[in-house]
């Protein structure tokens, strides 16, 4: 950690949309009339896709996770829209960068019963001179609704220990 410029390494949120293409772990999605609320494991996170009928804003205030809305296309697939990304956060663990204009379009395909395919599309006009594809057909399975899925948290004290016990040769301990 002491030797990269990786926000996350210091702790700072992964954002969105680097916590879908950043070794997507353990992930749940509990669905109400209202919203999509996704838990993510790493960082004990989440994000709420407004399935309301609302708009995105025209001008939000930054997040980290953004500003999400879903709407169903059809019976099996949900189209998420994402806007007010806060622009301090990476694309993914390349560290590709994006601006407060960016985009993000997610489709939630129901394979079958126990089969989800989430594909991404990444729209910023003022980084990128056209839309790419993120993620295509990455596929999640349905597991049995006792398990346990363990947390993952960035701790700093620990990222300390190991800069302590991994530093350069002749680095200051």
């Amino acid at each position: 950690a002491a030797e990269v410029n990786d926000p996350g390494e210091i702790c700072d949120p992964q954002g969105f949309p680097r916590e879908n293409l950043f070794e997507v772990r353990t992930t749940q999605i509990i669905q109400t009339p209202l919203q999509v609320v996704v838990l993510y494991i790493y960082n004990k996170v989440w994000r709420t896709i407004w399935a309301d009928g609302r708009d995105l804003p025209k001008d939000p205030e930054p997040r980290w996770y953004g500003y999400s809305v879903g709407k169903w296309k059809d019976d099996y697939t949900f189209v998420v829209q994402t806007n007010g990304t806060d622009e301090r956060t990476w694309l993914d663990n390349a560290g590709r960068p994006h601006s407060e204009d960016l985009r993000v379009e997610e489709q939630f395909h129901r394979v079958d019963q126990d089969t989800l395919e989430l594909s991404m599309t990444i729209d910023d006009p003022k980084v990128y001179t056209r839309p790419w594809v993120a993620l295509d057909k990455l596929r999640f399975k349905l597991q049995p609704p006792n398990t346990d899925i363990r947390e993952m948290l960035c701790s700093p004290s620990e990222i300390a220990a190991y800069n302590r016990k991994h530093a350069a040769p002749g680095a200051k301990k």
